[in-house]
């Protein structure tokens, strides 16, 4: 199979199993790819939710400048508000809750931003029906 559209976003990252540890549990993603990069000899993995097609790339660097703050983010959709509260109670905890969860009505629905360990911003979120969109467009 070929792939075909968006299948990834790289991020770059000064400590590469924090990241994973961070997205692991606020995103619930996994590794399915690892490897040292033959060419600049640096740590990569490829993290997904197996739920679509698409990774997040992570490249260990030297030095990072956050490219996804303060507002550009990742955004991901959790299954219900209830366990969107208990990751930002998590993220409160850590300090990593930028802003705190708040209920924007349709179609944004109830969202917080939360800071990875190297400054991106990742948005979790409920009720924003981008699925449901998406096949509604398809569809005409």
């Amino acid at each position: 199979m070929v792939d075909i559209g968006l299948t990834h976003i790289a991020l770059p990252v000064s400590n590469i199993e924090k990241s994973i540890e961070f997205y692991s549990t606020y995103a619930q993603m996994q590794v399915v790819h690892r490897r040292i990069d033959a060419n600049a000899g640096v740590a990569v993995a490829w993290l997904s939710d197996n739920t679509r097609p698409f990774v997040i790339v992570l490249i260990q660097t030297q030095s990072v400048q956050p490219i996804l703050s303060p507002f550009a983010h990742l955004g991901v959709g959790c299954k219900s508000r209830e366990a969107m509260d208990i990751l930002c109670d998590k993220a409160r905890q850590e300090g990593i809750l930028v802003e705190e969860p708040k209920d924007s009505g349709y179609p944004v629905g109830y969202w917080a931003f939360l800071r990875d360990p190297d400054g991106h911003t990742l948005e979790l979120s409920y009720g924003q029906e981008i699925g449901l969109t998406v096949e509604k467009t398809a569809n005409v």
